[in-house]
């Protein structure tokens, strides 16, 4: 490792002068770098020789911009077989929240000093807060990529997140806050509004949902052979994602069998009588359409329903109808009050469904363990189940238990 003076004469037999920093990488193969000062060249030469020496150096002219490293991690991602909605996401965090403020920079020369510029850039550019989780999270993918490829020697977003893992998760679970009934949950009399409110094809589709726990993807996907109605169960075997491919659930976990009262055995039996066939692309002797029973919950066509229906035309009209509502305190043009519903995403079913499953039987619930909430869920550990519903299981400590406990300690 040497810094030496280069001189020359310039236009107008000027002399001009630069320093070049001259070494060895971690490869064997010989670099050079110039700087206009000496200054420059000096801590550059300290900086590289330590580098050098703990094998984290990468010169210039072997490294690859952000953006670039961007590109080749989506590439890794479909090269995988990840999901269409994953692969999409990943485009969009690249161009739109990282692009424009550090796609020019070195993967090499990132550090931990200029994340933490980033993650401020991005805030006083108006992401929110979980926006700007989800980014960091991909530019860590980004960097671990090209740590892989040779491309980079550190991951700047996993040494920072390692030192701020537990004050980020507590500040998170502050700020989030415990799931609860009649807020995040449907409470019980709400559920039974809801279901007395159903009526037309949406009724068994949000029957099934409340009363099994379901994903919106595993409801959209799920198919009649996988409903046994003599044996009373829905096996969850396959998924479709948003934007209609047909896939296995998002876990291993997720291949389950799940146990279903007699309301969604009797309405899935009425149900298959008039549930849309799709076509199968075939035709019998007399030259008819061949149609087939494939889904269960299908468009008018016989087809995968979309999400956005299943949310808009069944769960909102069904809470509207249901009174199951918020006054937006706002009216028509005919003067009546509009409403709002107060469970905006089909996952509110799903947690009421894991409420149910928890609640104890003199409540009206299962009052199951929780290894079989986590199954039926199909959670692909305990331990999601005991963090998302942990305080929900009924306490061995209420007030009678511990006045026995005191009567049988103070005799």
């Amino acid at each position: 490792m040497s810094v030496r003076k280069r001189t020359w004469t310039g236009k107008g037999g000027v002399e001009r002068a630069s320093w070049i920093c001259d070494y060895f990488d971690g490869k064997g193969v010989r670099r050079q770098k110039t700087f206009g000062k000496k200054r420059e060249a000096d801590a550059f030469a300290s900086k590289a020789d330590v580098e050098v020496r703990e094998g984290v150096h990468i010169a210039d002219r072997d490294s690859i911009t952000v953006k670039q490293a961007g590109k080749l991690w989506i590439t890794t991602g479909e090269g995988e077989g990840l999901e269409r909605s994953t692969i999409e996401q990943r485009k969009r965090h690249l161009k739109f929240h990282i692009e424009d403020f550090i796609g020019d920079k070195l993967v090499s020369k990132m550090t931990v000093s200029l994340i933490r510029e980033f993650e401020d850039q991005l805030r006083e550019a108006g992401r929110s807060a979980a926006m700007v989780k989800k980014v960091l999270v991909s530019l860590g993918g980004i960097l671990g990529d090209a740590v892989e490829r040779g491309l980079a020697m550190r991951n700047p977003v996993r040494d920072m997140r390692q030192r701020r893992n537990g004050k980020d998760k507590r500040s998170e679970k502050r700020h989030k806050g415990k799931l609860r009934a009649g807020v995040h949950i449907p409470a019980p009399a709400e559920a039974r509004a809801i279901i007395n409110a159903l009526d037309g094809s949406w009724r068994p589709l949000l029957i099934t949902a409340i009363f099994t726990g379901m994903r919106s993807s595993e409801l959209r996907g799920l198919r009649w052979e996988d409903v046994d109605l003599e044996g009373r169960s829905i096996s969850v075997n396959q998924r479709a994602d948003e934007y209609g491919k047909i896939g296995r659930p998002k876990s291993e976990a997720g291949q389950r069998t799940i146990p279903i009262p007699p309301i969604v055995v009797n309405t899935l039996r009425e149900w298959r009588l008039v549930c849309p066939r799709r076509d199968t692309g075939k035709v019998d002797d007399a030259g008819n359409p061949i149609m087939e029973l494939h889904f269960v919950f299908p468009n008018g066509k016989g087809n995968l329903e979309s999400h956005a229906n299943i949310i808009n035309r069944g769960l909102i009209p069904a809470q509207i109808k249901a009174g199951v509502s918020i006054d937006t305190r706002k009216v028509d043009k005919d003067g009546n009050p509009i409403m709002q519903a107060k469970y905006t995403g089909l996952h509110s079913l799903r947690h009421f469904f894991a409420s149910w499953c928890i609640n104890r039987k003199v409540d009206g619930g299962l009052e199951l363990p929780v290894k079989s909430v986590q199954e039926r869920l199909g959670h692909s550990s305990i331990q999601m189940t005991l963090d998302t519903y942990g305080h929900l299981f009924p306490r061995g400590d209420d007030a009678d238990e511990l006045a026995a406990a005191e009567r049988s300690l103070l005799g």
